[in-house]
Parts: C-alpha cells; sequence; structure tokens
C-alpha cells in the first residue's frame, strides 16, 4: 500500500495486516480488542461489516496498520454484497501479512473459498483460530490445528478469543515479527483513517443491527447530512435509509419508541469516542432498491475498487 523506506532505527517496523475471513468469525471484534477500544461496529449479524477500516496500533518500534474487511461470502446476488467482496479482496493487495480468522472447530466452503483467494499471496498468513473458549470438549482442539496446518504452509496458527482477549498478546507479536522495516505510516497516537463522520454513520448503524438484525434484512445505510461543533456540543443529523414502508415503520417502532431507544444508543457511544456532548437527531427515508444500485453505494461513499 506505500513504499517501504529503510528507517534509521533498524528496530523500527511498519506495514499493513489485512484481517480476513467468512462472514461472523469475529474479525471486528478482534481488530476492536487489539485496539483496547471501539473501532469496528460488532453484532451477531453476519456481514455486519460493510467497510474497509484502518486500526492503528504503535507500540515502541512497531506500528501495525490493521484492515478490517468485511465478511467474503460465496453468494453475490445484489450490488451491496459485490461491494462488501470488492471490499474484502481489495484489501489483500500490497499487504505485508494477512491474518485468516476461522471459527473453533468449524470449517466450511466459504472458508475454503477464503483459503483460495489466498493462494496467490506470497506474504506471511497467519491463521486465527477464534473462539476457543466455546469449545466444550478440548481434546478436539488439537487434532483440529493439525488437519488445518495441512491446508496451506500459515506461517503461524493462534488458537484464541478476541472477546476474551485470550493469546491475543501471542498474535500481536506474531505479526510484529513478520511486518518489515520501515519508518512508521502515521503518527504513533492515530488509530484509525476514518472520519468522525464515518464513525458516527457507522454507530447507529450498529445500533440498528443489533436491535432490529431479526426482523430488518441488510438494506439499511447511514448517512450523516450534519456534523458540527457549536460550542462544547456536537451535533449530528443522520439519515437511515430503508428499502421499503414496512421497513421504516420497523424502525421507528410504536409512536417513535425504537428510533429514540437507537437514537440514546448511539448517543452514548459517539459521547465516549468523541469526548464531547452529542445532540442526535435520526430520521427514516425509503429510498428503494438502494442495495441493487451501484449509483446509490457510489452515493453512500461505497466507492469501487
Amino acid at each position: 500500500m506505500n513504499d517501504i523506506t529503510r528507517p534509521e532505527n533498524p528496530d523500527s517496523r511498519c506495514g499493513f495486516v489485512a484481517i480476513v475471513g467468512r462472514p461472523n468469525v469475529g474479525k471486528s471484534t478482534l481488530l476492536n480488542h487489539i485496539l483496547g477500544q471501539k473501532l469496528s461496529i460488532t453484532s451477531r449479524k453476519p456481514q455486519t461489516t460493510r467497510h474497509q477500516v484502518l486500526g492503528i496500533k504503535t507500540v515502541g518500534p512497531v506500528q501495525a496498520i490493521y484492515v478490517d474487511t468485511p465478511g467474503m461470502h460465496e453468494e453475490e446476488p445484489r450490488a451491496l454484497n459485490r461491494y462488501m467482496n470488492k471490499a474484502a479482496t481489495s484489501a489483500l493487495i500490497d499487504v505485508d501479512v494477512v491474518v485468516f480468522v476461522v471459527d473453533q472447530l468449524a470449517w466450511t466452503s466459504a472458508d475454503e473459498m477464503v483459503l483460495e483467494k489466498l493462494k496467490r499471496l506470497k506474504c506471511p498468513v497467519i491463521l486465527a483460530v477464534n473462539k476457543v473458549d466455546k469449545i466444550e470438549k478440548r481434546d478436539l482442539l488439537l487434532p483440529h490445528l493439525e488437519t488445518l496446518s495441512k491446508k496451506r504452509e500459515f506461517a503461524e496458527i493462534i488458537p484464541l478469543s478476541a472477546l476474551k482477549e485470550t493469546n491475543l498478546k501471542p498474535l500481536e507479536e506474531a505479526v510484529g515479527r513478520y511486518l518489515p522495516e520501515s519508518v512508521h505510516f502515521y503518527p504513533d497516537d492515530q488509530i484509525t483513517d476514518r472520519s468522525e463522520r464515518f464513525m458516527a454513520s457507522e454507530m447507529v448503524r450498529e445500533k440498528i443491527t443489533r436491535q432490529l438484525g431479526a426482523e430488518l434484512p441488510y438494506s439499511v445505510a447511514v448517512e450523516i447530512e450534519e456534523f458540527k461543533h457549536q460550542g462544547k456540543t456536537l451535533h449530528i443529523s443522520a439519515l437511515i435509509l430503508v428499502e421499503r414502508e414496512g421497513q421504516r415503520k420497523i424502525i421507528i417502532g410504536d409512536k417513535g419508541e425504537r428510533l429514540r431507544q437507537i437514537g440514546q444508543d448511539a448517543r452514548m457511544d459517539m459521547e465516549k469516542m468523541f469526548g464531547c456532548k452529542v445532540m442526535l437527531r435520526l430520521w427514516v427515508k425509503v429510498k428503494r432498491g438502494w442495495a441493487d444500485s451501484d449509483r446509490a453505494l457510489k452515493s453512500l461513499g461505497m466507492s469501487d475498487f
């Protein structure tokens, strides 16, 4: 992603680390716990992540620039699905290390599809076997790791639990060993390349997904129309886009109660992240077919790769 420049300090290392895997294996949770703060939105619903999100962690001479990606999926029935697959695949271009995340003892055709995409890479691939804390029969883990080791020559295989923060340090140390000697690309205190507007829109979308994941399909988007500071207060206006009138009614809820709860939960997260009082206003609008339209996706900041 950047030309590597040899640093004056030979211990200085920096590079890009793509976190990849099929949907719902815990990639965003892994990034958040590595960073020690919430950056990527999470929910129990697969394909919550839609965008590449950079999470930058600098510890002494090592700066790892993690790229959280949407889950790679086998079918691309809509423009939104195609966009997410492109976002995930493009993250593999010119990275220095890949962390391939899989789920406990499972291995699916979607995992196989991701593995196939990694075959052409020359950079080290670290296999992170996530959610091992949920494995009831612990004696099954070692044979499973042995089976996985035969699927390709992984640089390392690390069983871990992102949520419980088990074995994250060995993963970070492994990543650091494979990063090239380089000056740091970002200031040591910077944690992401994304704007505050982007983070605000994602926080609203997360609350919708968490509260209404079973009731709504994936065709919900959030567009920030106003983002400005007035004194010590940050004023944010967000437009929630859905495809059908029935979806709009679900988000608004009885007498607006659901929309108020979404706004309240999102505002609390925003105040923690932005460190100030937030006034959040939400509207819901029907925009038919936006998830099938490449033009609509571009207008929402989902550009081609």
